[in-house]
């Protein structure tokens, strides 16, 4: 059973080959988020309280000033799966994709709303993109430039599995069913 525990900032120690970097950008950015939003996702520790997940928001509660985080330890975790979770745990996130039609619309919401876009990561440079990557169907003068390919697949999750690898190559991707 997960524990959740409240330790002082001075005692979590940083993992010293943790491969992933955070900007004082980014620091800023999460430490807005937990201002906006609270501490919502515990850093995740060893028995000795080392940081496996979370170095981002344990950098932010320092600026935060916050004397206390939420933790949770990670007993069961070989040597070898520790390591390697503080890899997949960053990964596995940037595996995702967004749904570009639904999170502009949705931004757009909040924004009527009066909420604060900033503090949801995004710079104007990467909607920006996503708009461009979101426009209608080409006009008439245009689509001579494009090219299309048909892939066949036996099911809907050999379809998704495609469109995945594909987006996640930087390639241009619709669905279509014929």
């Amino acid at each position: 059973m997960l524990e959740i525990k409240y330790l002082p900032t001075e005692d979590l120690i940083p993992y010293i080959n943790n491969s992933r970097t955070h900007t004082e950008g980014q620091v800023k950015q999460i430490a807005a988020s937990i201002r906006e939003f609270g501490f919502t996702n515990p850093i995740l520790i060893d028995e000795k309280s080392t940081i496996i997940a979370g170095h981002g928001r344990a950098r932010a509660a320092v600026t935060l000033g916050l004397s206390k985080v939420p933790t949770i330890t990670l007993s069961s975790l070989t040597d070898v799966q520790r390591r390697a979770y503080v890899i997949a745990d960053n990964k596995l996130a940037l595996n995702a994709n967004w749904d570009a039609e639904i999170l502009l619309a949705e931004i757009d919401r909040l924004q009527d709303e009066n909420f604060n876009a900033d503090l949801l990561g995004f710079d104007p440079e990467e909607l920006a993109k996503m708009i461009d990557l979101d426009d209608p169907e080409p006009t008439e003068e245009s689509y001579s430039e494009i090219f299309n390919i048909v892939i066949e697949c036996n099911d809907e999750m050999e379809q998704q599995n495609i469109y995945n690898k594909l987006n996640a190559e930087g390639y241009r991707c619709r669905v279509q069913s014929l």
